[in-house]
């Protein structure tokens, strides 16, 4: 039987976030945990006329990767990859995790080595995606190890999913451009800005964003949704920031993150845990000691950290800095074989100031009022 939910969640996917169209040539990746939204996306994708292939990984892969590759093969670059990035009309990868963890305790040194091999063919994707010659999402499958993370049951997170996706809307279509509609009015405001200062506990980070252009994210390449941002020019951070939640990066975590930036550059960083993957990527090359994004959350449905970027990121009254690659849509220039997002509470005293004006206080947008 059908979940009428997954229905909803695909036709979202595919007419909404992809906008797939007769000969679209489109690829879906994911686990096989995800099967119940591959079966549905994949339908209605050939009812929409496009030509769908589902590549599926399974479970425990990666680690036998890590676990077995020489540093050859870690830094090989898939053909096959490449031409579903380079060649493709849209891509979508479901994340449906068996275990968050199945990388902890694979060395910082292996997974920099794989990014660095990585990171020209995900620039190239990049720039692709910025000139509108693909289209992408990243989107969620209610997995026990998900939900294990975000300490809930499996029908508790199925349910909080189906919410921040606002699929419990008559119309989610309807409800998604309607956030697009709000949100573009922060981004119209925010592109005629030039200085941007973030104060909060052990936080008080000064940059400059004249000439960068903000992006309104309202459930096309992330679903769920709800963020502006944009890329700061790369000389300009200065300060100090603490991120309020752990970072996470390939299933491991890093605690109680510190920065301080100087001329755009991270000179000093530490961890309550975690400090050595930390200090890892931070070498990982010569763009990830800069801010690749500046980023504002607004979904007001997402109020629990989960420890799944893709929902964390969008927490209403936070707000996130990646570390490394810049959007080239927004008209950063950093370049980087990582782009790590941090997280930083604003709910409580956080204030963000533009050219001056107050514009964010306690993880509120003054703009609306």
């Amino acid at each position: 039987m059908i979940d009428p939910r997954f229905t909803k969640m695909a036709e979202v996917l595919v007419d909404y976030s992809l906008e797939l169209k007769p000969g679209d040539k489109f690829v879906i990746e994911s686990k096989d945990l995800a099967t119940p939204l591959i079966k549905e996306v994949y339908r209605i994708a050939l009812q929409r006329g496009a030509h769908p292939e589902v590549q599926i990984e399974p479970e425990g892969l990666s680690r036998i990767f890590y676990d077995t590759a020489t540093d050859e093969q870690l830094q090989y670059v898939s053909p096959l990859k490449e031409k579903m990035l380079l060649e493709y009309d849209a891509y979508l990868s479901i994340l449906a995790d068996y275990n968050t963890k199945a990388l902890t305790n694979v060395p910082s040194s292996k997974i920099a080595l794989r990014r660095r091999a990585a990171a020209p063919l995900n620039q190239r994707f990049m720039e692709r995606a910025a000139r509108g010659e693909i289209r992408w999402c990243v989107a969620p499958f209610p997995t026990q190890a998900l939900a294990q993370e975000a300490a809930m049951s499996l029908d508790e997170y199925a349910e909080f999913v189906v919410e921040a996706c606002l699929l419990t809307s008559p119309d989610p279509i309807k409800a998604w451009r309607e956030i697009h509609q709000r949100q573009q009015r922060y981004v119209e405001f925010l592109n005629g800005v030039d200085v941007i200062e973030v104060k909060a506990k052990d936080t008080d980070l000064r940059l400059r964003v004249k000439g960068r252009t903000w992006e309104n994210c309202d459930g096309k390449m992330n679903f769920p949704d709800g963020e502006v941002f944009t890329s700061p020019i790369e000389d300009s951070v200065e300060g100090y920031i603490r991120f309020s939640f752990p970072g996470i990066y390939s299933g491991k975590e890093v605690e109680d993150i510190r920065l301080t930036f100087r001329e755009g550059r991270v000179v000093e960083a530490s961890a309550a845990r975690g400090e050595e993957l930390l200090l890892s990527l931070l070498d990982t090359d010569d763009g990830a000691r800069r801010v690749g994004e500046f980023a504002i959350g607004t979904n007001p449905g997402i109020t629990k950290f989960t420890r799944n970027m893709l929902f964390d990121e969008k927490i209403g009254g936070t707000i996130h800095l990646a570390l490394g690659n810049s959007y080239f849509e927004t008209g950063g220039q950093n370049k980087s074989g990582i782009h790590w997002d941090m997280l930083c509470d604003m709910r409580d005293g956080g204030e963000i100031y533009a050219d001056g004006r107050l514009i964010y206080r306690d993880g509120r947008m003054l703009l609306d009022e």
